[in-house]
């Protein structure tokens, strides 16, 4: 890894540059126009929690944070986060800017007020960042999922304490 990758919020003007990195990573557009659709909503979406890593001004790295609620079983509404998705250019993965993106993303977050993350992730590699299998919490996913990439991730103490429903996305 390169010791110039940079952190920062992402501007308007590296949308043409995230959507391409978002493309080139997952090997298709899906996640790419995630993203742009995700900016689009004024209720989930959090520009300083839309990060890039930078080396040379040149965006390597992408992670996306937006607002999510978790529904209970009488409807009642508890806001949580979101993580999805984040890219880095295939030639960098496994470097530990995607790390460093995640930890950027959970000290923004926190500095926000917000108490949890929840990802639908790769079992082997999110819970070297503390996230836990989120039925820990009585948390599930609202579509069928395997319960060991549905996670979650208490940002304070006790971020989920008397938490637990189905989680419910952004529409899009």
């Amino acid at each position: 890894m390169t010791n110039k990758i940079s952190l920062r919020q992402e501007t308007k003007d590296d949308f043409k540059e995230v959507f391409e990195l978002n493309h080139i990573a997952f090997g298709q557009e899906n996640e790419a126009k995630l993203v742009d659709a995700l900016r689009k909503n004024q209720t989930a979406f959090i520009p300083e929690l839309s990060i890039v890593a930078t080396d040379n001004n040149k965006i390597v790295g992408h992670i996306l944070f937006t607002k999510i609620n978790i529904k209970d079983d009488t409807g009642n509404l508890k806001e949580s986060l979101g993580h999805a998705p984040m890219a880095v250019r295939p030639e960098l993965q496994k470097s530990g800017i995607g790390g460093q993106l995640i930890k950027k993303g959970f000290e923004v977050a926190k500095e926000l007020g917000f108490k949890s993350v929840i990802v639908l992730g790769r079992e082997h590699y999110y819970p070297r960042f503390g996230f836990q299998p989120a039925d820990k919490w009585k948390i599930k996913a609202p579509f069928e999922v395997p319960s060991n990439v549905f996670m979650a991730i208490e940002l304070v103490t006790d971020g989920l304490r008397d938490i637990s429903g189905t989680v419910v996305y952004p529409k899009e």
